[in-house]
């Protein structure tokens, strides 16, 4: 600890550590690494706190899929998203198998240079698409990745080759020992964890069968300290009608992080945000998802990967399907910090979790929102709404505007920017300016130039200029496929990385 205060250099770094000394943990320290969660921070807001480098060069690649599944021309998969530490090295999950099977490595974040390979022995549970294998940083160097039977791998260090590696089941390790194969076979995480300031893991897990320790589906929390507990997901709900947290469904933290946010599916459809207690994973407050223009039960769906996004005011951010099926373009629905008071909806969430935006950030904006949310805004062609013509857009969550795809007031748009590669399917199909999908589930935002890095099914990455609102800059990743959404991140050093056809790129200035 005191080399590492000796290279920062500063006199916040002495704060930094006397915090540390004081018994708070590592939180602090932990803020300083670049991207250490999904969506940026246990938020998952997307923000970064570093500038991205201009887009002029992929600076290297590999490959996060080593036997990629077809269909056709489209890939049915969710990768994990990538993680940064905050020294710039990146962690990366690798899909080792045809069904499963999986690794993560450790890669310099310049050069790509493997710093370390660690195997997990993690289980996919059944869905329709293939879910994620995701891993969280936690503290200065600490990773934690699933493993099977609802157990975690903790790893102490990122920065060397080899590093001690424990496993923890949160209903006891001599419980998992004495009967692994029954837990292997019954138990699963079905979520990326989330770790708070303190230390302390949580996730969602989801069982099948009986099992010795009497678990049902629920959410997990595994103390600083290795002590486990946790709440099923009946009684986080109150509804006895719970099934599971959504698959790939990252929980979330609140500012303060005193609460958890974690979406619940029923099993006869629909399902629930709730916020449970950070200490004790008590039920605090719940809601009841549901489609705001026809108040049916929103859609929740195991192939998709979208997470509660907490902004910057405490306001809680999910999105789901429209309930009636129509359009499949969902609703981005918005919640106070205590689910109780329901706000104007996005008009789009399928699949996506919302990116703040700083309202600085965009020149052109003179509301009185101190930030935006960006998200995917796809208008899907063949569908009675759509007409192909997919965009991504920065809305105002506190400004309501008529939307005509879903005929209903719903966040005002800011800025939106259509896709630049004609969909020639579609084209040829009576849509004649439909374009490609964006294919981006919570984009990268870097306040400081303005800008938002943004992946599409176009096999491109584009950089977003806010204050021209142009795709200013452009990198090739591959010749383009249909591919589920992922996440785009900014490292240090101002490297970005996407993920395209299966494969991690980075991202920079020659």
């Amino acid at each position: 600890m005191c080399e590492f205060v000796k290279k920062l250099k500063t006199p916040a770094a002495c704060v930094v550590l006397a915090g540390c000394l004081a018994g708070t943990g590592f939180g602090q320290v932990w803020r300083l690494q670049s991207w250490p969660s999904y969506g940026g921070n246990v938020q998952h807001t997307g923000l970064s706190n570093l500038p991205s480098a201009p887009l002029q060069k992929v600076l290297w690649t590999t490959p996060v899929d080593l036997n990629p599944q077809y269909s056709g021309s489209d890939l049915y998969i969710h990768y994990a998203a990538p993680l940064i530490t905050y020294t710039g090295n990146v962690i990366v999950t690798v899909k080792t198998g045809a069904g499963g099977g999986f690794k993560v490595e450790g890669r310099n974040g310049l050069t790509g240079n493997l710093i370390f390979t660690q195997n997990t022995d993690y289980i996919l549970p059944p869905s329709g698409w293939t879910p994620i294998c995701g891993s969280t940083l936690n503290g200065l160097y600490g990773l934690v990745t699933p493993g099977a039977g609802g157990t975690v791998y903790l790893r102490s260090r990122t920065d060397k080759a080899s590093s001690p590696v424990t496993q923890v089941a949160f209903y006891g390790n001599s419980t998992y020992q004495a009967n692994a194969a029954t837990f292997n076979s019954n138990v699963y995480v079905c979520t990326p964890p989330t770790v708070d300031n303190a230390g302390n893991i949580f996730f969602g897990f989801r069982v099948f069968g009986a099992n010795p320790a009497n678990l049902t589906s629920g959410i997990a929390r595994i103390s600083a300290s290795g002590v486990g507990s946790w709440t099923p997901v009946t009684t986080a709900t109150g509804d006895s009608d719970a099934y599971s947290t959504v698959l790939n469904c990252a929980p979330a933290l609140s500012n303060d992080q005193k609460t958890l946010y974690v979406a619940v599916s029923r099993n006869s459809g629909g399902g629930y945000l709730v916020g449970l207690n950070t200490a004790n994973l008590a039920s605090k407050y719940k809601t009841r998802l549901l489609d705001p223009k026809s108040g049916y039960d929103a859609i929740l769906e195991d192939i998709g990967s979208a997470t509660p996004m907490v902004g910057p005011d405490g306001d809680v951010y999910f999105g789901v399907i429209e309930n009636p099926f129509y359009n499949d373009r969902g609703w981005m629905l918005h919640y106070d910090s205590t689910l109780g008071t329901t706000k104007i909806p996005g008009s789009f969430g399928w699949d996506d979790t919302p990116s703040v935006v700083p309202a600085q950030a965009v020149p052109s904006y003179h509301g009185t929102s101190k930030y935006l949310i960006l998200t995917k805004y796809n208008e899907y062609a063949g569908f009675p709404s759509g007409d192909g013509v997919n965009k991504v857009a920065i809305l105002d969550p506190n400004a309501s505007a008529f939307e005509s795809h879903n005929g209903f007031n719903a966040m005002k748009e800011v800025l939106t920017v259509v896709g630049v590669t004609p969909d020639t399917g579609f084209r040829n199909s009576g849509y004649p300016n439909a374009v490609r999908e964006w294919c981006i589930n919570s984009a990268a935002v870097d306040p400081k130039n303005k800008c938002a890095i943004v992946n599409s099914e176009d096999g491109h990455c584009y950089r977003w200029d806010f204050v021209t609102n142009t795709l200013s800059q452009v990198l090739t990743l591959s010749p383009g496929i249909g591919e589920a959404y992922t996440s785009t991140v900014i490292g240090k050093f101002g490297v970005s990385f996407a993920i395209n056809n299966a494969v991690l790129c980075a991202m920079g200035h020659s």
